[in-house]
């Protein structure tokens, strides 16, 4: 049924039925068109170097440009999502990503790759797959957790066919009229967002309106400021127009619950720390299988079996996490999985025999599945739910930075020593250290929360500023989804 049929009153809502599993089909194609398309890149490493001369340190600029981008643009996208809504943005994200692409099968340096490829590509990948996120909010309430299990598939899905898809284009055509049938493909995200259309619900207001809710005392207040200062002093202007900066930082960017929630803290630190290694397999295991002997062919299949284990593992991870029994230790299972995918870069580094590496790929997969199952669902249980969206900016843009970086600094080591093997010991060592500072950090402050406890000492907010399992059940039918939450997944 027509999302815009639930505007009278009596008229039964949209959400969780009709067009909202439409919404969820194109949703799951685009996590797959998205989300899953960059770690394909790892395919064209080496003829992009023989193309452009370029050293490893110079050629994974490319591919960390694109993945920063996608996860650090959330706060724009919130932006552009707040005023336009969610069919505008994701149309946008296709639009940016197929000429992304296109643009880079023209590009005569490395350097023009980093901004049609690199940035152009990756924001409007960001575009597209938050807003495509964020739409589900709108469209299902009973069955929002069912909903975004099944959108993640996607993911896999994608994780696993598009490797496959970039070598064989590859053999056959060329790097360059990949990258021109890449931002045709991309294009198909615009199909995806043209499905989400606005939602209506009982009260007869589009829940996905060009202007949602302002934050208590925002823009009106702003305005007034602002209006007062014209007609006295410009200082004063001045000074509101600071204000209202500063109230859209504090907006997006929770540095106050940086500073104050010593639970959030640590688990931003050790995420943005792990990050220097956690991308690392994705962009140079291609490239050292086929250093050291494996087919090119087989060496993408590598990627594609990742994906392939997560299809199955991912949604078996969040169903296990989210038993009882695993109430106020998710932060350790994720450390878990962190330490795990860690350790199985050694394998790597003992041999880079093909069955060998199908077997690194196995472990890695079990753990990343683990890691993209937790990652924001921990973050949900340190920090409370109407502080998420800002902390989860914060959160986002921190952990970009990272990923940004450790490819290339990676990058310039195996230049220097001509040894790939690097890559993998890089890994292991950021992926070690973040995994023990997280679990024993938290676990030193359980520890410290239960002496004050065991004191009886009254707080005024106990539960405001400690590690808590904070309840994420949906909210009932009655109720509106939160206006806007951005996410990114791994």
């Amino acid at each position: 049924m027509s999302p815009g049929g639930a505007a009278g009153h009596g008229a039964p809502k949209p959400q969780d039925q009709g067009w909202a599993w439409m919404v969820l089909l194109a949703t799951v194609l685009l996590q797959g068109l998205t989300l899953g398309y960059p770690p394909c890149i790892g395919v064209f490493f080496t003829d992009l170097q023989r193309e452009f001369q370029a050293s490893n340190s110079e050629t994974s600029w490319f591919p960390s440009i694109m993945v920063a981008v996608l996860h650090g643009g959330g706060p724009l996208c919130s932006i552009l999502v707040k005023r336009f809504g969610c069919r505008f943005a994701v149309m946008l994200g296709g639009l940016l990503s197929g000429v992304g692409m296109v643009s880079s099968s023209f590009c005569g340096s490395i350097s023009q790759l980093y901004l049609t490829a690199g940035f152009i590509t990756g924001l409007g990948l960001c575009f597209s797959f938050q807003a495509g996120v964020t739409v589900l909010g709108y469209y299902f309430v009973r069955w929002r957790t069912l909903a975004n299990a099944i959108a993640s598939m996607g993911v896999s899905l994608g994780f696993t066919l598009w490797p496959l898809l970039s070598q064989y284009l590859l053999d056959e055509m060329g790097w360059r009229n990949t990258f021109l049938i890449f931002g045709g493909i991309l294009l198909n995200c615009c199909v995806c967002g043209a499905i989400m259309r606005p939602i209506q619900l009982a009260s007869g207001s589009p829940q996905q309106s060009p202007k949602l809710a302002e934050e208590p005392g925002g823009r009106a207040e702003g305005a007034q400021l602002s209006n007062g200062a014209s007609s006295h002093h410009p200082e004063l202007q001045q000074q509101s127009r600071r204000t209202m900066c500063f109230q859209t930082l504090q907006k997006y960017l929770a540095f106050d619950i940086f500073c104050q929630n010593k639970g959030y803290q640590i688990y931003t630190v050790g995420v943005t720390w792990m990050m220097m290694g956690f991308a690392l397999p994705h962009i140079y295991l291609v490239p050292y299988a086929i250093q050291n002997g494996v087919e090119e062919r087989r060496a993408a299949l590598l990627i594609s079996i990742i994906g392939f284990i997560n299809i199955f593992i991912r949604p078996l991870t969040g169903l296990l996490s989210g038993h009882s029994i695993f109430t106020g230790r998710r932060i350790y299972l994720f450390s878990l999985a962190v330490l795990l995918c860690g350790l199985s870069n050694f394998i790597c580094v003992i041999s880079a025999e093909f069955s060998v590496l199908i077997v690194y790929c196995i472990i890695l997969s079990i753990a990343m599945s683990g890691i993209g199952a937790l990652l924001f669902q921990v973050l949900m249980d340190v920090v409370e739910m109407d502080r998420f969206s800002s902390a989860l900016g914060l959160f986002t843009i921190l952990e970009s930075i990272t990923l940004l970086i450790g490819p290339p600094l990676t990058g310039l080591l195996v230049d220097i020593t001509s040894d790939f093997r690097y890559v993998f010991y890089t890994s292991s060592f950021f992926l070690i250290s973040g995994a023990l500072f997280m679990g024993l950090s938290f676990c030193a402050l359980q520890k410290k929360n239960k002496l004050k406890d065991a004191s009886k000492v009254p707080l005024d907010n106990p539960s405001k500023y400690q590690y808590n399992e904070i309840p994420t059940e949906p909210r009932a039918e009655s109720q509106s989804p939160p206006a806007v939450v951005y996410i990114t997944s791994i």
